[in-house]
């Protein structure tokens, strides 16, 4: 009896329990695509699979329309028109205050010559002086009236403003400290957090440290090898508290920095991009700095371009953002992009290791990352289960994983079959061997003497009570024997273009794979050979059977060539049935004559006649041909029908659905016959 225990969800907890006959079982189902491991490997880890508890792990795809899915909600969260409301609100207070300034000291001024008229202390030359005020008032008034409606062109106007009220200077001065700290932002991110202002000094010292990064990103350029960390010791201030420690990861993060400015001023709108550009601008009035700050924009792009950072977004939320709350939403959309390329890239190439761990734990939870940790394991748990192993670069089947495919073929059919669709073929030869039933009967004279003691006992006991027990010839209770016909069996496998494009091949496979495993595990003195054929027909190893796909570029069916080889592989065994289980969803359309190759669509009559007289051939040898065709043409009916009467084998026309049923449940009944009833 299974126990299941509930907690609350702390991050330890397995999200899902591997195990790998479960891994297998799917492996089984992709491998039957093409027969590639690596490839059905890739295919796992792309979609999951299930477990035997009933639950799923994730696969790469699951991850990647998650991460889409906290994309679209940040797009749908935010407003990105809103990014200079705050700049304008403030600007507009600005302006608000200075007004109220203005007015506040005009009306001081009438308020204190009130009061001298009424002290009857008037001085000469005050009505003068608020004249004076009053024009000056007059044409500050205009002047803000007069104000560029464009952030940028009004903050330039009021840098040279003389403002008339203390508190509108104080406002406007913080304002232009957190802009310029907002223009440095896109090169310096972690040197703008910290920044209170931008002094004389400092600005001389960031174009200094400007012109030395410079100089070392054109040295690169040129081949050289930069002495970078004396960079660092000179000004490793400007990078934060985990500056970069090579020049490339330097590199590198500005460029990231840069492209999220980028990606920001291409999701805006045209007038909106170019308020933010003329406000940016505004705010480096130093010439040199604007110099130093372009080349350095050039000097990245050229070594590193911004195109692999740099995207359109479109926002559609109503959640109102500031510029540096925008820019930030840009770096975690930006790190979505890159964690979206490494798991298309883990898709392609079936590797974890470029993923980004920690990014991914950020972006999409610890739950995720253990997915991967698990993702991981597929091919590691299926080496160590003996199921798989290494061949060089990739992996091979071992022995005991070609068993556990067949095993799965054969359940796949079997899990849907019927008592009522059970062939009922006639054994034509009894073999030499026999095998113990689990019923019991009578013993009558003849049978084999596998004896049932406790019913014997029992039988004598009901005839008579005590003690000796006295038995008889009528007591005696035996177990139902079953003859064994020894079979040889090849099984043809058409393997042409028209097998997968109508869907039959991996049907076909299915059964080689089961049919395989259930003489291999079932009957281990009978012989299978298997035979694919196309333009041509070759022998394939058993042990090659998983691997085995159609021939993609080959559309022709050589039945005649199939029948030849496995007539060979028959020959090697002597005594005992034989037999060629055809499938196929074509006519012929190809034979060998004379050592050479003909081809024809549709089927020549030359074809048709050389392939039934190669089933003539088959009959007197004895070997009979059952085939199961998956197709009901005129051209292949017509074959088909001429086929069974020289040869007296069975014919079925299924599906691929049903191939499994009707073939396995078939070969089953032709072997074994009651005799002992």
């Amino acid at each position: 009896m299974m126990s299941y225990r509930y907690s609350r969800w702390d991050g330890t907890q397995d999200i899902f329990q591997l195990h790998e006959d479960d891994i297998m079982e799917e492996l089984s189902d992709y491998l039957m695509w093409d027969g590639d491991i690596a490839r059905a490997l890739q295919r796992m880890m792309q979609r999951g699979l299930n477990s035997r508890f009933g639950d799923r792990l994730k696969g790469l795809q699951d991850l990647l329309q998650q991460l889409r899915s906290r994309k679209q909600q940040e797009l749908e969260k935010h407003d990105l028109g809103s990014i200079l409301d705050d700049i304008r609100e403030k600007l507009d207070n600005v302006v608000k205050t200075e007004r109220e300034g203005i007015e506040k000291r005009l009306e001081e001024a009438r308020q204190e010559i009130e009061k001298s008229k009424a002290e009857g202390k008037e001085g000469e030359g005050e009505e003068e002086l608020l004249k004076m005020l009053e024009n000056a008032a007059s044409k500050k008034q205009s002047f803000l009236d007069s104000l560029p409606k464009q952030l940028g062109g009004a903050i330039k106007a009021l840098s040279d403003y003389e403002f008339m009220d203390a508190e509108a200077k104080r406002q406007f001065d913080e304002l232009m400290d957190m802009l310029k700290q907002r223009a440095m932002e896109p090169y310096f991110r972690q040197l703008s957090e910290g920044l209170k202002s931008l002094t004389p000094e400092d600005i001389a010292r960031m174009k200094e440290m400007l012109a030395r990064l410079n100089e070392m990103l054109e040295e690169r350029m040129r081949g050289g090898q930069p002495d970078f960390d004396k960079f660092m010791e000179q000004f490793g201030q400007y990078f934060g508290p985990n500056p970069p420690s090579s020049l490339e990861e330097l590199i590198e993060m500005m460029q990231k920095q840069l492209a999220q400015m980028q990606s920001l001023l291409d999701s805006l709108t045209p007038e909106m991009r170019q308020s933010l550009q003329d406000l940016m601008n505004a705010m480096l009035e130093d010439e040199d700095l604007q110099d130093e700050l372009s080349e350095l924009a050039a000097n990245l792009e050229y070594l590193m371009p911004m195109r692999q950072f740099r995207n359109r977004y479109a926002f559609e939320g109503e959640e109102p953002l500031d510029l540096s709350e925008a820019l930030k939403i840009m770096e975690k959309l930006q790190q979505m992009d890159e964690l979206e390329s490494e798991l298309r890239k883990a898709q392609r190439e079936a590797n974890l290791d470029n993923v980004d761990r920690d990014k991914l734990r950020e972006l999409l939870g610890e739950e995720a990352n253990q997915t991967l940790e698990q993702l991981e394991q597929l091919s590691k748990l299926l080496e160590e289960a003996g199921y798989i192993r290494k061949k060089g670069k990739g992996y091979e089947l071992t022995p005991r994983g070609m068993r556990k495919i067949g095993q799965k073929a054969l359940g796949d059919i079997y899990a849907h079959l019927k008592k009522e669709r059970f062939g009922k073929h006639e054994v034509s030869d009894r073999g030499l061997s026999s095998e113990k039933a689990d019923d019991t009967k009578q013993y009558e004279f003849g049978d084999h003497f596998l004896l049932d003691l406790p019913k014997t006992l029992m039988n004598s006991l009901q005839r008579g009570i005590g003690v000796p027990i006295k038995m008889e010839v009528d007591d005696f209770e035996v177990y139902q024997t079953q003859y064994l016909t020894e079979c040889s069996t090849v099984l043809m496998l058409d393997l042409s273009l028209s097998m997968a494009r109508k869907g039959s091949f991996l049907a076909a496979k299915r059964v080689a794979l089961a049919l395989n495993n259930l003489i291999r595990s079932q009957f281990p003195r009978d012989s299978l050979y298997i035979v694919g054929f196309s333009t041509y027909a070759r022998e394939l190893k058993s042990e090659s059977l998983p691997y085995v796909t159609w021939d993609q570029f080959d559309p022709y069916t050589n039945i005649q060539q199939g029948l030849m080889v496995s007539q060979k592989l028959l020959a090697r065994k002597k005594g005992g049935n034989k037999q060629i289980i055809l499938i196929s969803d074509g006519e012929p359309t190809a034979h060998i004559e004379k050592g050479q190759l003909y081809l024809g669509y549709p089927p020549s009559p030359k074809t048709l006649q050389e392939t039934l007289r190669e089933v003539k051939r088959c009959t007197r040898k004895g070997i009979v041909i059952n085939t199961f065709m998956l197709d009901k043409s005129h051209y292949l009916m017509e074959f088909v029908e001429q086929l069974a009467k020289i040869n007296k084998g069975r014919v079925f026309f299924t599906t691929p659905e049903k191939l499994g049923e009707y073939l396995l449940v078939d070969y089953i009944t032709s072997k074994r016959k009651r005799i002992t009833t």
